[in-house]
């Protein structure tokens, strides 16, 4: 391969990493099950005009006609598929944080806090109670 093709695709690589990071953290992302390892659901999130992001489940891939049993409130038995699980993460620095995750498995609410990694591909987000050291860290992967 010569010198300008080889610059080129570095350069194209490039952009590509520039606008996944410009795109911020809203997009659809794919969860993985903490036990099996195994695709768990795809949650979109999206960003409010104030910056805020929100997520929702918008396929499960296993038992998609799942309901939240666990859940409290006006989401107790509600359909899990549609449900609002992430919301209130608002940016500071190169991290989301303030925000809230609801487990529909266990239909608990913790507070949350996200941040990309691997030039965008991947976000990390963490649900925690009290102090962020008391929780668990999952990767989603951008789709």
């Amino acid at each position: 391969m010569n010198r300008i093709a080889k610059w080129s695709s570095v350069l194209a690589l490039a952009a590509c990493a520039n606008v996944v990071m410009a795109a911020g953290a809203a997009g659809t992302w794919k969860t993985i099950d903490d036990e099996t390892k195994q695709a768990k659901a795809l949650v979109e999130i999206s960003e409010s005009a104030s910056g805020e992001l929100s997520g929702k489940i918008v396929k499960l891939f296993s038992k998609p006609e799942a309901v939240c049993d666990k859940c409290d409130g006006a989401l107790k038995g509600k359909p899990v598929v549609g449900m609002t699980i992430l919301s209130g993460l608002k940016k500071d620095g190169d991290v989301w944080t303030g925000g809230k995750i609801l487990d529909p498995k266990s239909g608990t609410v913790y507070s949350a806090k996200a941040k990309l990694v691997d030039d965008g591909k991947k976000l990390e987000l963490r649900g925690f109670v009290g102090v962020a050291l008391l929780g668990r860290t999952q990767t989603w992967d951008r789709q």
